[in-house]
């Protein structure tokens, strides 16, 4: 068995709408599936995949409670970014009102890039890096 690569990443979220216009509207992911009748959209970003689980639906309220203050369901997603420049990256976040943290050289899956960290509106950490 070799791996390839991640194939998609499950976010349980509180308000899956804000959290669907931050990835779409914000980030450039695009609506690839629902499920509604079980509280799941698939959203593309690349050749992956993101689930936002409304934690309110079938699928989300296996999961116990929702993401909060004291614990989230993960610490951070880091999305590779073709043509990444950073500053262009900077004021386009910072254009949609987003908070952009620390900017460094952080080591990958393909070596050590540049990267920059954010949060979605529910404080799920991402990374941004080429």
């Amino acid at each position: 068995m070799r791996l390839l690569g991640i194939d998609h990443v499950v976010l349980r979220v509180l308000d899956p709408a804000a959290m669907e216009r931050f990835y779409v509207e914000v980030l450039g992911c695009a609506v690839e599936r629902r499920q509604d009748e079980i509280g799941l959209v698939q959203l593309r970003a690349g050749a992956q995949l993101i689930d936002l689980v409304d934690v309110a639906g079938r699928l989300g309220r296996a999961g116990g409670p929702g993401p909060g203050k004291e614990g989230h369901n993960m610490d951070h997603l880091c999305l590779r970014v073709v043509d990444f420049e950073v500053e262009a990256a900077r004021a386009h976040l910072e254009a949609q009102g987003v908070t952009v943290g620390d900017v460094g050289l952080r080591y990958g899956s393909t070596g050590e890039a540049t990267s920059l960290y954010l949060s979605d509106p529910e404080g799920n950490g991402l990374e941004l890096r080429a």
